[in-house]
C-alpha cells in the first residue's frame, strides 16, 4: 500500500519524467508546461509502446530503491532476530553447564551443530568432551565423541581466530585425540597444544582455565617417563620439556586470577607439592580439593583421588 501511494504521487505530474525549471515558474510556467505536454500528446498517442517503455525506465530506479529498502529492513530484522536467538541459546547453554546438566547441554547444542557461530561451536566441543568423560559412556562412544569435539573446536577456530576459548578448546581436543593416535602423534601435537594455550592466555590473561591448562602441559612433560623421553629424543631434535616448578607457577597464577575456580587446579597444586616433597603444602591443597563442592562427574573423581592421597599421608605417618 505504501509503495502504491508513493507511486501515485508522481503519476499525475510526471515529475520523474520532467524534472527541472518548471518548479520555479509559477502559474505561467505551469501553463507553458501544459502546452508543451499537449503538443507532445500526438507523439505519445502515436507511439504508446515508446511512452510505456519511457515511463517504465523512469519508474524502475524508484521501484528498485523501494524494493531495496523493504528487503534491507527485512534482512536487518532477520539478522537481529538471529543474534538474539544465538544469545538466548548461549545463555541456556551456560546455565546448563554451571548446573552440571551435561547430557541436557549436549542435547541442546547438537541441535545447532551446523551453526557458523564460534561461541556456540566451542561450547559444543566442550559438551561433547564432557559427555565422553561420563562414566556411563562406552569406549567406542568415547572415541567418537572425542573426534567429534575436535571437529567442532576446529570449526570454531576457523570462524573466529580471535576467540581465546576456541584456541583453548582446540588445544584440549587435540590432546584428547592423541590418546588414540600413538606416542609419536601425541608428542608432535604437544607443540601445537602449547602454542594454542599460550595464544588463549595472550588473548585473555584473566582466563584461569587457560593458565591452569598450561600448568597441566608443564606438569605432564615434567613427569614424562624415561622411556617416553627417550622416544621423544629419537623423534625430535628438541622434544618438549618442562619442570614441576614451572607447572606450580601456572597453577598458582590460575588460583590468583580466580580462587577456587576448579577442583582439578586444587588437586594439581597438591600433587605438584608432593612431587617437590613439600607435604605440608600438599596436604593443604589436597584438603581443599577433597572439600570442593561436586558439580560434575569430574569433581566427584577429584574428590575421591584427593581423599586417597590424603589417606596415604595418614598411613605413612
Amino acid at each position: 500500500m505504501a509503495l502504491a501511494a508513493r507511486l501515485s504521487h508522481f503519476l499525475p505530474w510526471a515529475r520523474a519524467v520532467f524534472p527541472g525549471p518548471w518548479r520555479s515558474r509559477g502559474v505561467a510556467g505551469c501553463r507553458g508546461l501544459c502546452c508543451t505536454w499537449r503538443l507532445r500528446g500526438s507523439e505519445v498517442m502515436g507511439n504508446l509502446g515508446s511512452f510505456k517503455r519511457s515511463f517504465l525506465f523512469s519508474a524502475l530506479p524508484y521501484l528498485g530503491f523501494e524494493t531495496f529498502q523493504v528487503f534491507s529492513q527485512a534482512a536487518l530484522v532477520h539478522a537481529t532476530a538471529k543474534v538474539f536467538r544465538v544469545e538466548e541459546i548461549l545463555e541456556q547453554a551456560d546455565y546448563l553447564y554451571e548446573s552440571g546438566e551435561t547430557e541436557k547441554l549436549y542435547q541442546l547444542l547438537t541441535e545447532y551443530k551446523e551453526s557458523e557461530d564460534a561461541e556456540l561451536l566451542w561450547r559444543l566441543a566442550r559438551a561433547s568432551r564432557d559427555i565422553a568423560q561420563l562414566s556411563g559412556t562406552s569406549e567406542e562412544e568415547k572415541k567418537l565423541l572425542v573426534y567429534e569435539a575436535l571437529e567442532y573446536a576446529k570449526r570454531a577456530l576457523e570462524k573466529n581466530e580471535s576467540s581465546f576459548a576456541a584456541h583453548k578448546w582446540y588445544a584440549i581436543c587435540i590432546s584428547d585425540v592423541g590418546d588414540y593416535e600413538g606416542i609419536k602423534a601425541k608428542i608432535a601435537n604437544a607443540y601445537i597444544i602449547k602454542e594454542h594455550f599460550e595464544k588463549a592466555i595472550e588473548l585473555n590473561p584473566k582466563d584461569a582455565t587457560s593458565i591452569h591448562l598450561m600448568g597441566i602441559w608443564c606438569y605432564t612433560f615434567a613427569e614424562m617417563p624415561w622411556y617416553q623421553r627417550r622416544i621423544a629424543k629419537m623423534l625430535f631434535a628438541t622434544p618438549p620439556s618442562s619442570t614441576y616448578e614451572e607447572a606450580l607457577g601456572y597453577f598458582h597464577r590460575a588460583e590468583q586470577v580466580d580462587p577456587n575456580f576448579y577442583s582439578k587446579n586444587l588437586l594439581l597444586l597438591g600433587k605438584t607439592y608432593l612431587k617437590l616433597h613439600n607435604k605440608k603444602l600438599a596436604a593443604f591443597w589436597l584438603m581443599k580439593a577433597k572439600d570442593y563442592p561436586a558439580h560434575t562427574e569430574e569433581d566427584k573423581q577429584i574428590q575421591t583421588e584427593a581423599a586417597q592421597l590424603l589417606t596415604g599421608f595418614s598411613d605413612k605417618n
